[in-house]
């Protein structure tokens, strides 16, 4: 496929994403066009994070990855993503079979677990929100590096990318402020199958005051009913 073409056509699909799953779906599709086997989006590390896991906001990669990393501590010590953090170049990196290398020094344990988990290279690309928050959208696998034609070309794919998944990320965070504290905790309790008035002994609280927290929750969320209501903050991870 012609790079143009390619670009606009995935571009077009990435605009159509009107949900951070469907959005997913669709980064799926470009990672593997790019012949990549994963993509993320990361928030970039303050000086005080020690842990991956708080930073991701969508990913494809493993979680027990994530898990172990944390475990190990090993965001401190990764050599990418600390110097990404003022930098606006993408980074590319790829990993050698027999350890460690110049380009990416890190500690032994930290290599076995990339490689055994398939993330032989990868390629960070620096974001930033409207709001000055900064982003990496990262793609890894096991191809080999990317050409300077394919890093420009999804580039551009991954800053149109994160300006679509910003806006629906700013827009759940306007939501969920939107939604008071009780509304919020009926809504986990309704979220777990629980009736009006099994929320209503659980938080002393009366049906019809459970129902009135409910009603509010529903009209702020632009939702016509419980079930909508659920499902909508489930996807903006109002609740898990």
């Amino acid at each position: 496929m012609v790079i143009a073409e390619r670009q606009s056509l995935l571009s077009s699909e990435i605009t159509l994403a009107e949900t951070r799953p469907r959005f997913m779906q669709t980064m799926i599709r470009v990672a593997q066009e790019f012949r990549f086997d994963h993509v993320s989006i990361i928030a970039a590390p303050g000086a005080n994070d020690i842990f991956l896991a708080p930073l991701v906001q969508e990913s494809t990669i493993p979680a027990q990855f994530v898990k172990e990393f944390d475990r190990r501590h090993f965001l401190r010590d990764c050599p990418i993503l600390p110097r990404m953090v003022d930098s606006i170049l993408p980074q590319s990196w790829s990993l050698h079979e027999s350890g460690p290398s110049v380009d990416f020094s890190c500690p032994e344990e930290m290599h076995e677990l990339l490689m055994r988990f398939g993330l032989y290279m990868g390629t960070i690309f620096p974001v930033n929100s409207v709001d000055s928050t900064r982003f990496f959208v990262r793609f890894d696998g096991k191809r080999d590096m990317l050409s300077q034609v394919e890093l420009n070309e999804l580039g551009m794919i991954s800053i149109h990318a994160f300006d679509v998944f910003d806006r629906m990320r700013r827009a759940g965070q306007t939501a969920g402020n939107a939604l008071s504290a009780r509304e919020l905790e009926v809504l986990r309790w309704t979220s777990q199958g629980k009736t009006s008035v099994e929320i209503g002994r659980i938080l002393s609280l009366s049906d019809h005051t459970v129902n009135a927290y409910m009603n509010n929750a529903i009209k702020k969320l632009d939702c016509v009913n419980r079930t909508q209501l659920v499902a909508k903050a489930i996807r903006l991870k109002l609740i898990n």
